[in-house]
């Protein structure tokens, strides 16, 4: 995280309330909604938001609600966005260097489909970019709308409650958070290989006469 994001976010510490939570908000549907989530700290903003409620300048229900609300909204305006404008939108300039990623991304929805946008939800660059995929994929609104809540809804309790926990220790939980989305994916995906495996075992098994 950059001197002047931590300053920033810092800042957000002695702001009012109703003011802390809009900014955060607009953090996370930024983040989500305009492809800028590799510049956008909004899981660290959440954590933030979370702190803030533990040092009661916010009600840790109305933080969570904010978030959550950012969260999926953000996410719906990125499968939007993607849906009209499709590859031509993922072809710009300042994402051609993460064109690494972006195949992953592709991947991971071409083979997981609504899964991938829980998956996503997780990974910061992923996050802001899987919306759009879904959509340039034309992934069905009504399944990317359930996998995007589910994934809202999990990351945002997530993000906001280790920032309740660690109060002013917000900047170390938020690292701490970080690294362990990239465990909480790891398992997902783990447990959906799995349940993949057995399931074809299955299906290969000859069936009992």
């Amino acid at each position: 995280m950059g001197s002047a994001v931590h300053e920033f976010l810092s800042a957000l510490l002695g702001v009012p309330g109703g003011w802390l939570l809009a900014v955060v908000g607009a953090l996370v549907f930024v983040e989500d909604a305009l492809f800028v989530g590799f510049v956008v700290p909004g899981e660290t903003a959440a954590v933030v938001a979370g702190a803030a409620a533990s040092l009661g300048r916010a009600p840790l229900t109305t933080t969570l609600l904010v978030v959550a609300a950012a969260a999926v909204a953000g996410d719906s305006v990125g499968y939007l966005v993607g849906r009209r404008y499709g590859d031509r939108l993922l072809s710009l300039r300042p994402l051609r260097r993460h064109a690494a990623a972006l195949d992953k991304g592709r991947r991971l929805v071409r083979d997981r489909g609504g899964v991938a946008v829980f998956l996503g939800r997780f990974t910061a660059f992923l996050r802001a970019v899987t919306p759009a995929l879904a959509g340039a994929s034309r992934m069905p609104y009504r399944r990317f709308a359930v996998w995007n809540v589910v994934g809202g809804l999990v990351w945002s309790a997530a993000a906001v409650l280790v920032g309740w926990t660690a109060g002013t220790s917000y900047a170390s939980a938020a690292h701490t958070l970080g690294q362990g989305s990239a465990v909480v994916v790891a398992v997902v995906v783990g447990a959906a290989l799995a349940v993949l495996l057995v399931r074809r075992r299955r299906a290969r098994s000859p069936r009992n006469s």
